[in-house]
């Protein structure tokens, strides 16, 4: 046995229980990310958007492309408030390197937003005026 297999049992899990564990891992962080205001609402517009990208998408590639927009936004969306979490975790004082590693994190959500935005209101223009 490793010593990192004391501090983290997981590390020490193998096959199927490895597995079992990290998808365990990951609903817990699903329901971490529920708990913020803004994946919440990031995740209640994806049930409805993603309805509407089987009416929207005329190919199956385009449907994927505005699924695949919608879950992105989610996904960086967790990433930057896991990168909130660390960072308030090693220091709940104010810092420029903190404050530089949440703003990149939002300047990411927001990229990811503008691209999301801009796949779906150019679907939305191919359908209604093509």
């Amino acid at each position: 046995m490793r010593p990192d297999d004391l501090i983290n049992p997981q590390k020490s899990r193998t096959g199927t229980s490895r597995m079992w564990h990290a998808l365990l891992f990951s609903l817990q962080g699903l329901r971490a990310g529920w708990g913020e205001t803004a994946f919440r609402q990031e995740a209640l517009a994806s049930l409805v958007a993603l309805p509407v990208a089987f009416w929207l998408g005329k190919s199956w590639l385009e449907t994927a492309v505005l699924v695949s927009a919608v879950v992105m936004v989610m996904v960086v969306e967790l990433l930057n408030t896991a990168v909130e979490s660390v960072v308030d975790r090693v220091s709940p004082e104010w810092h420029a390197l903190s404050k530089r590693a949440k703003d990149m994190g939002s300047a990411a959500v927001l990229l990811t937003l503008t691209l999301c935005a801009g796949i779906w209101l150019t679907a939305l223009w191919h359908k209604v005026v093509a």
